[in-house]
């Protein structure tokens, strides 16, 4: 299994969680710096964590990053398309045009280049015939609240490209499916969950309270497990019901 932005804190916990049910993992990221203490030397290739160097912005680093995984363990059994980056709080007037393109380059473009090379790498492995790629998204993809242009628009288009991707992948055998977490305590969303505001913002979620990385566990497990066999271009929001609520 190969994650993309392994180095951030969703990236971490998704790889934590893969690892300790058993899997391999590559985890992908342009600063194996920030890796070193969450991967082990592979004494074997079962069930360990390695890193590898993955800068999603350039298109060759994710070919050979995808191939060498590949080549090494013989397929890649999942890909997760988590590798992201936020604006700040801007409106779309606050913006300038290389804040877009850096945006829509990191947060969407890069999961149709790394699943179009992960179809083609498939379709060349006879010792392969189905495939799984996960998207991450964001609450922020159905729940629209200002300060969040484009980031917001950026993670809407990847639910809508996972819909498309699951209809044109399926000849393939690959399923696509993602997640859209809700506010989750980070170093970026401190600022919101730890503001005098926090207590009127959880009034607008059903279960009064933020989420946690732990919630994510059961329904990442599930669309990277053959649990989920039957299941593609979903997108499973883990939010405690903030959708459901009035804007």
């Amino acid at each position: 299994m190969v994650i993309t932005g392994a180095s951030s804190d969703f990236g971490h916990h998704f790889a934590r969680v893969l690892h300790g049910a058993g899997a391999t993992v590559v985890l992908g990221a342009r600063h194996l710096e920030h890796l070193n203490d969450r991967v082990t030397s592979p004494q074997s290739k079962d069930n360990v964590a390695i890193a590898a160097t993955l800068d999603v912005n350039d298109a060759g680093s994710c070919e050979s990053s995808l191939e060498t995984a590949a080549s090494y363990y013989v397929r890649i059994d999942v890909l997760i398309n988590n590798a992201g980056v936020l604006a700040g709080a801007k409106t779309y007037t606050m913006l300038y045009e290389a804040d877009w393109d850096y945006m829509l380059d990191t947060n969407l473009k890069p999961a149709w280049r790394l699943s179009n090379i992960y179809t083609e790498l498939l379709q060349r492995n006879a010792e392969q015939q189905h495939g799984n790629i996960i998207n991450i998204a964001s609450i922020t993809a159905y729940r629209t609240i200002k300060g969040q242009f484009p980031y917001a628009v950026s993670k809407a288009a990847l639910v809508k490209a996972t819909e498309v991707m699951a209809l044109e992948g399926a000849r393939y055998g690959i399923r696509v499916n993602a997640l859209a977490p809700g506010y989750i305590l980070t170093d970026v969303s401190r600022l919101l969950l730890e503001s005098d505001h926090a207590d009127e913002f959880m009034k607008g979620i059903p279960m009064c309270r933020s989420s946690e990385f732990e919630d994510l566990d059961g329904p990442f497990l599930l669309l990277a497990s053959n649990s989920s066999s039957f299941m593609t271009g979903s997108t499973i929001v883990i939010d405690g019901g903030h959708i459901c609520t009035e804007l």
